[in-house]
């Protein structure tokens, strides 16, 4: 079952907390497992940056949210406990808590308008009214750790897509150091001098030769590289094949600023030399995260409570 948004744990998180007794937020987890009957590879599952459960930060959020609203309290670090706003709001049977529920409550309308720039932010950064709606609908239902990831994925998205036009235009020479780059980078070559001089130009605007799979040089890898508009097909990848094999080599690499075609992918499943495809989006993906051609702009350090400092067991 997918992990539920935030929103749906509102109403179960405050009716666990209906005994008027103090619940710790490491038991509201486990509460909320069982509530949606999540399996043990669901409660896993992390938010893409890694650092957090997803289904601990949506619990997380949920409760900050009721405490905003007055429906929950904290009588004690690590603890939360419901109000008699909370048994109030209990007491309508509600069949849910949504956002348009919390926003009846002033200290909830507060909180939100103290984070009001930051969601105008993000809206600012859309690039068309349909996508500010479809930005402003998610923010009802995602968390502000989502909203900054979201925002994060979307922005390396469009610095990826600048990559790509970018590549397809520069020279022969510098597509080639570009290239080395990449590939010192993911560790391959030993230093980036090195690698330059163990890679050969083959002057179809691109790079033909071979680089060490490891710096200690035990085993080498062929390369190919096309600055090439046209999506390559079947034909190309088995040339390269055919060059491998009269190299003796076994292994690969092809790099194209454009595409493969399905059936130049499904040949090198087919082949006993192990040929790895890199397209035009996974090269300019691998360009950001080996830092080729990229500068910092800036840095934003996020932060998540530490419920084990505030336990007092």
């Amino acid at each position: 079952m997918a992990i539920p948004r935030y929103e749906a744990c509102l109403l179960p998180l405050l009716q666990l907390a209906a005994d008027g007794e103090p619940h710790r937020t490491r038991d509201a987890y486990e509460a909320m497992a069982q509530q949606f009957e999540l399996s043990e590879a669901d409660q896993h599952e992390m938010l893409p940056s890694g650092k957090q459960p997803l289904l601990h930060n949506r619990v997380a959020w949920a409760l900050t949210y009721l405490r905003q609203a007055g429906l929950l309290t904290s009588p004690k670090r690590g603890l939360f406990q419901i109000s008699d706003v909370g048994r109030g709001l209990l007491q309508e049977k509600p069949d849910a808590i949504v956002a348009d529920t919390l926003e009846r409550y002033p200290s909830f309308r507060d909180f939100r308008s103290r984070t009001r720039k930051h969601s105008d932010e993000i809206q600012d950064s859309a690039d068309s009214p349909a996508t500010r709606a479809t930005v402003n609908k998610a923010h009802t239902a995602a968390t502000p750790d989502e909203e900054m990831e979201d925002a994060w994925r979307r922005h390396r998205a469009s610095i990826e897509a600048e990559f790509l036009e970018q590549t397809k235009t520069v020279s022969p020479a510098f597509f080639e150091q570009l290239v080395v780059e990449v590939l010192v980078g993911l560790g391959y070559g030993g230093n980036r001098a090195d690698a330059a001089h163990s890679v050969g130009r083959s002057g179809d605007e691109g790079i033909d030769g071979t680089i060490a799979e490891d710096p200690l040089g035990l085993d080498v890898v062929y390369v190919q590289a096309k600055r090439w508009a046209a999506t390559i097909g079947r034909p190309e990848i088995q040339k390269f094949a055919g060059a491998l094999q009269g190299q003796l080599a076994r292994k690969g690499v092809f790099l194209t600023t454009a595409d493969f075609t399905a059936e130049a992918r499904k040949f090198t499943q087919a082949i006993d030399a192990s040929i790895v495809l890199i397209d035009g989006q996974r090269l300019a993906k691998l360009m950001v995260d080996q830092g080729v051609g990229v500068s910092a702009a800036g840095e934003y350090r996020m932060h998540r409570i530490d419920t084990d400092y505030f336990s007092e067991e």
